[in-house]
C-alpha cells in the first residue's frame, strides 16, 4: 500500500528524513534502518512495530541519541539528533526494555534524584515526585527500596520517572513486556490519561491489541524499512476484507487452500499447521462451502469462526509467520 502521509506540523516531536543505519563495512555490512520516513504530531499517540531484528530498537536509539545515524536526518524535540544531542536528552523521557531503576534508592528518591539530574530545582523536584508518587499509586511505596518491588510496580516506577522533568517526547520499548495482564492493563490506563493530558508518546510493542487500543496511528517496519503507516482502522481496512475465516482441520489443510481461492470474493487464503485463514468480504456462504470443502477431502472440521480483521492479521500478512531471532 501507499504510505498515509502525517499532518502537516511544523515543529513536529519526531521527524526523520531517509534515515539510515548500516553496521559493519562493505560485504559485511547490515542494514537496521533503510530510509525511514516518519513523522509524529504534538500529543500523539504512535506505534511503531515489527517482528524481533525489524529496526525498531535501532530507530528509537537514533531518535534518543543513543545510536548515530549513518545518513539521513532525525529530529527529536525540535532538535537535529546528531548536532544537539544533549538538547534532545534533556526534553526527552525514555522507559528502556531493561530494569533501570537505582536499586540503592527508594521509590521516593528515585523520583527525586531522577529530577535534581535533568535540572530540577529542589523543591519542585520534590513537588513532581510527590505528584508522580500519586499519579502512579505509589504512595504506599514511597520508601520502599526499588528491588522490593514487583515487576508491575517496577515498570510504573520507570515510566513515572522518565516524567519527572516533564519531558517533550516519551519514549516506551516495550513497556509492558513480561508483566501479569491485570497490570498491563492499568498500565493502560495511565498511559491513556497521559495521552489525554497532551503527552507526545512513541511505543515498541509486540502485543497488537495494546498498539490498537492506545495508538493514534501506528508504523509497521520490517527490515528496517516502513511497509505501512496509518491509523489502526487504515491499515485494517488495506486488507481488503471484513471477515477473517478461520478452519482448524484434522490433518493437513493444504488441499483446501486452492479451492478456497477459487470462491468467489476471496481475497487470499493460506495455511499454517492445520489452521486455513481466508479473508473475504463476508462469510455467508464461504464459510459453509469450505466446511464442504473438508468434507469432501476427508478432512474432519475441529473449528470454524469468522471474525472482523485484527491488526495481527495486517501485521502478520506484510511480515509473515516465519520465526524470528
Amino acid at each position: 500500500m501507499a504510505l498515509s502521509s502525517a499532518p502537516a506540523a511544523v515543529d513536529a516531536p519526531i521527524r526523520t528524513e531517509d534515515l539510515r543505519k548500516v553496521y559493519g563495512h562493505g560485504r559485511d555490512a547490515v542494514v537496521a534502518v533503510d530510509g525511514l520516513d516518519l513523522e509524529v504530531t504534538r500529543g500523539e499517540f504512535f506505534g511503531l512495530l515489527g517482528p524481533n531484528g525489524a529496526g525498531k530498537s535501532t530507530t528509537i536509539g537514533m531518535l534518543t541519541t543513543t545510536v548515530v545515524p549513518t545518513s539521513g536526518r532525525a529530529f527529536t524535540a525540535g532538535n537535529d539528533v546528531r548536532r544537539s544531542p544533549a538538547a534532545v536528552k534533556r526534553r526527552i523521557g525514555v522507559v528502556s526494555q531493561s530494569n533501570t531503576l537505582d536499586r540503592s534508592l527508594t521509590v521516593r528518591e528515585n523520583l527525586y534524584y531522577h529530577g535534581r539530574f535533568f535540572g530540577v530545582p529542589r523543591r519542585q523536584a520534590r513537588r513532581r515526585a510527590d505528584a508522580l508518587l500519586e499519579q502512579f499509586a505509589l504512595v504506599d511505596r514511597a520508601d520502599a527500596m526499588v528491588f522490593e518491588l514487583s515487576g508491575g510496580l517496577a515498570q510504573r516506577l520507570m515510566i513515572a520517572r522518565a516524567l519527572v522533568h516533564e519531558p517533550e517526547v516519551l519514549f516506551l520499548d516495550e513497556p509492558t513486556s513480561g508483566i501479569d495482564p491485570q497490570t498491563r492493563i492499568n498500565l493502560w490506563g495511565i498511559l491513556n490519561d497521559l495521552h489525554r493530558a497532551g503527552q507526545t508518546i512513541l511505543l515498541t510493542t509486540h502485543y497488537m491489541e495494546e498498539a490498537d487500543r492506545l495508538c493514534d496511528r501506528l508504523v509497521i517496519i520490517d527490515h528496517g524499512r516502513a511497509l505501512a503507516l496509518g491509523t489502526p482502522q487504515e491499515l485494517k481496512r488495506t486488507l481488503g476484507a471484513d471477515t477473517v475465516i478461520t478452519l482448524t482441520v484434522e490433518g493437513d489443510p493444504a488441499p483446501l487452500v486452492d479451492e478456497a481461492r477459487r470462491l468467489e470474493g476471496v481475497r487470499s487464503a493460506e495455511r499454517e499447521d492445520d489452521v486455513l485463514r481466508v479473508l473475504a468480504p463476508r462469510a455467508e456462504g464461504v464459510l459453509a462451502k469450505l466446511v464442504s470443502a473438508a468434507a469432501a477431502n476427508g478432512l474432519h472440521v475441529r473449528d470454524a469462526s469468522s471474525q472482523p480483521p485484527s491488526l495481527e492479521t495486517v501485521f502478520l500478512t506484510l511480515t509473515g509467520r516465519e520465526y524470528r531471532e
